[in-house]
């Protein structure tokens, strides 16, 4: 066996919480903290009990793949995810290392996650929430702008031009474990969104003796919270509008995303400009999360093929007969 492929028994004898601290702190370098916080958890509850006195030599295949379908009785796909990515990781590094010849984690069968249901909101909805609110001017700038809660209320009066109607997200601020994290966008980069005429006076509104180094949304500096689910103002005002028509929907503050993307997309809005207003990475990120809302232009494609090729047929008849291989005087059309 050649030096290539010899692994040291000694070196194989590492624990995985030995390795598992370390690339936790990688991890915390490299990553936000509202991304960080659910690996530090996920680590410390579920996989540290489990493997962080195995030496990584004697890990076997099938005990992580006992173990994965043990935790996903009682835990979401999300949390089983997430909980064996940090494992293979862990484990990864010890292949990289040397440590062991091949990772026993990889090729284990992971359950599926299954999308909710997203809810879309019409404009007569949100009017109605918005107008049952103690926040109507967040409502409707989350409703139709389609930004973050974080990138919300993380603006600043300087990050609004008021003559062009656009924000620009510089900041994010993210409630993580009780605390709150203030940093850049979700992507990393920022971004110019613009906000429609009629919640211009409500931008307006919020200028009022203040200065530009001042929240838009907010006390002075203080951001404002993500509101409770159960029995913050938010939830509230869903209660009242449910109160006055039982078939409003159940809604948070990030369904108000959703709800401006259908909103964008219903008005005609293509793709690009979606992926934009919305900070996706990419046009496909945006495809793949709201490929339901882009059915209707499905539809639409067909029928402008079809009406393009009534048109260029009627032309056909009105000018004269088109011949040519796989192609008839009398009735143009595919050739088979």
């Amino acid at each position: 066996m050649g030096n290539k492929t010899y692994i040291d028994p000694t070196d194989a004898r590492i624990t995985v919480e030995e390795l598992g601290e370390a690339w936790l702190k990688d991890q915390a370098a490299v990553l936000k903290p509202s991304s960080h916080h659910p690996l530090e958890s996920a680590w410390r509850i579920h996989v540290a009990p489990a493997w962080g006195r195995r030496r990584v030599g004697t890990i076997t295949h099938s005990e992580v793949r006992a173990w994965v379908s043990e935790l996903a009785t009682t835990r979401g796909a999300t949390t089983v995810i997430r909980s064996y990515g940090i494992l293979a990781a862990i484990l990864d590094i010890a292949m990289r290392d040397r440590r062991i010849a091949d990772n026993p984690a990889r090729g284990v069968r992971l359950p599926k996650k299954r999308p909710k249901p997203r809810v879309y909101l019409t404009h007569t909805q949100v009017a109605d929430l918005a107008r049952l609110s103690t926040h109507p001017d967040v409502v409707l700038f989350l409703a139709y702008t389609g930004l973050r809660w974080g990138e919300a209320t993380g603006l600043r009066l300087r990050d609004v031009d008021l003559n062009r109607r656009r924000v620009t997200v510089y900041e994010n601020a993210v409630l993580v474990n009780g605390h709150l994290h203030v940093g850049s966008p979700k992507s990393h980069a920022s971004r110019a969104v613009r906000y429609p005429d009629f919640i211009d006076s409500l931008v307006r509104a919020a200028f009022d003796g203040k200065h530009h180094e001042e929240l838009l949304f907010g006390d002075g500096q203080l951001h404002m919270r993500l509101p409770n689910s159960q029995a913050g103002w938010f939830a509230k005002a869903v209660k009242r509008a449910q109160a006055q028509d039982p078939t409003f929907p159940r809604v948070t503050p990030h369904d108000l995303r959703h709800t401006a993307a259908s909103l964008a997309i219903s008005a005609g809005a293509n793709v690009k400009a979606v992926q934009r207003m919305l900070g996706h990475a990419s046009a496909a990120m945006t495809l793949d999360t709201y490929a339901d809302l882009f059915d209707d232009d499905l539809d639409a494609v067909a029928f402008a093929l079809g009406r393009a090729r009534q048109q260029s047929l009627t032309v056909v008849h009105e000018t004269g007969p088109i011949t040519g291989p796989g192609v008839t005087g009398q009735n143009p059309g595919w050739s088979r």
